[in-house]
């Protein structure tokens, strides 16, 4: 994409009204646009950003067995006041209908899923099953002072799991942990699988939280053996109750969270299946949500410096940031852009002539796509290369560069 045509321009100054790093960036770089608090527009590039997320999540989840749907935003008030949420979800959007009728603005969709189920799961044939959806969620937050991480309108990925028994939801519940910690380290995030309260259907929930000064929750983990609870549910002492080591504790963004629901919601929608001796046995559950507008704001408060943002190559809104300094050499970078582009290699070109060579390194610095090309009349015949989170540059090729990239894209 030629700089010149981007929709959406860089601002010097952070919003007054944000506090979190992740949306004073993201606002200044161009990638959201704040409607209101909790509420944002993804611009070109956030899109591009929350994309990369997006398959990355769907990826693992088809992987995992997932088949992907999309249920409704609307939900109708009975479903709701069949499992008590009705009155008992506190953070629930309530809205009614030219004819009277009320509704609710889906903030979770276990109330939907459940029937849908009901209509295809009637034997244990058709068990286990897997059904997830990436889906617009609203929850009326009383507080959203955390830009992205905290949202009133958000995007979330949420995979149901149906299952048999509970050694088959157990085992599942197992992979599933697993394959949350592939999703979150292919975005360039380290998490640590957290002990959660599982409310009233089991022990333990689990939370995937990654330590940061920005987080809402506080964790206490131990880095020997990996034991990790939140606050809510710890027990206290500063020794890991698993292995003994010396407790540490910090402040960290949930990212994930995974849940084994048991019978909840199955029971209310009377959802069972015919077992192979004939009986009819309650079906039982599991949940497993993340959100991606929040993966995308983690990202940015773990990795940034003073100058801007700090991309992990597989969710950078694109591979290298190519720019011309150089009237004189704008032919050449026109032509690289060109072979770039016909490689397949995403690349953001600053081609604008009104805007001086230290603005261009300032608003790469901002961006902060991974990599930074320059082509000046200082690099003679060669290409300036460097790294965003590294001061070394190095000279070479325009056939070096393809290279490069061809390279990083192949694996």
């Amino acid at each position: 994409m030629r700089q010149s045509i981007l929709f959406t321009k860089t601002k010097r100054e952070p919003p007054k009204d944000e506090e979190a790093i992740n949306a004073k960036l993201l606002i200044r770089a161009g990638f959201v646009d704040k409607v209101m608090a909790g509420v944002y527009s993804f611009l070109p590039l956030g899109f591009r950003v929350l994309k990369k997320i997006e398959n990355i999540i769907r990826e693992e989840m088809n992987a995992a067995g997932g088949q992907e749907i999309i249920m409704p935003v609307l939900h109708p008030k009975e479903v709701w006041e069949k499992t008590g949420r009705w009155s008992g979800f506190d953070a629930l959007y309530k809205v009614k209908g030219k004819d009277g009728r009320e509704m609710a603005l889906g903030p979770t969709h276990e109330e939907i899923i459940v029937p849908l189920a009901k209509k295809f799961i009637n034997s244990y044939k058709d068990l286990p099953a897997y059904l997830y959806q990436i889906q617009i969620k609203f929850r009326d937050e009383t507080r959203v002072k955390s830009g992205l991480l905290r949202g009133r309108e958000f995007l979330m990925k949420d995979l149901y799991s149906f299952h048999s028994s509970q050694e088959d939801l157990d085992n599942y519940y197992e992979k599933m942990k697993k394959v949350y910690q592939r999703v979150f380290k292919r975005c360039g995030l380290n998490t640590i699988i957290t002990e959660a309260s599982g409310g009233t259907f089991s022990k333990y929930s689990h939370e995937f939280q990654v330590l940061s000064e920005a987080g809402e929750d506080t964790i206490y983990w131990c880095e020997k053996c990996g034991w990790a609870q939140n606050r809510e549910i710890f027990g206290g002492g500063s020794k890991c109750p698993k292995c003994g080591a010396k407790l540490k504790i910090g402040r960290a963004i949930e990212v994930g969270n995974i849940f084994k629901l048991g019978a909840k919601y199955s029971e209310p929608f009377d959802l069972k299946f015919k077992t192979k001796d004939g009986k009819e046995q309650i079906v039982i559950m599991g949940c497993y949500g993340v959100g991606l507008g929040r993966i995308l704001g983690a990202v940015v408060e773990v990795s940034h410096d003073d100058n801007g943002i700090i991309w992990p190559e597989n969710v950078s809104p694109f591979n290298v940031h190519l720019l011309a300094v150089s009237d004189k050499r704008k032919a050449t970078s026109d032509k690289i852009y060109q072979s770039l582009q016909k490689t397949k290699i995403e690349v953001l070109y600053d081609d604008r002539n009104d805007v001086s060579a230290g603005e261009k390194f300032a608003d790469a610095d901002l961006i902060g796509v991974p990599w930074r090309a320059v082509i000046s009349e200082k690099t003679g015949d060669k290409i300036e290369v460097k790294k965003r989170d590294e001061k070394k540059t190095k000279l070479i090729s325009g056939n070096g560069l393809l290279k490069l990239f061809q390279k990083r894209h192949r694996s």
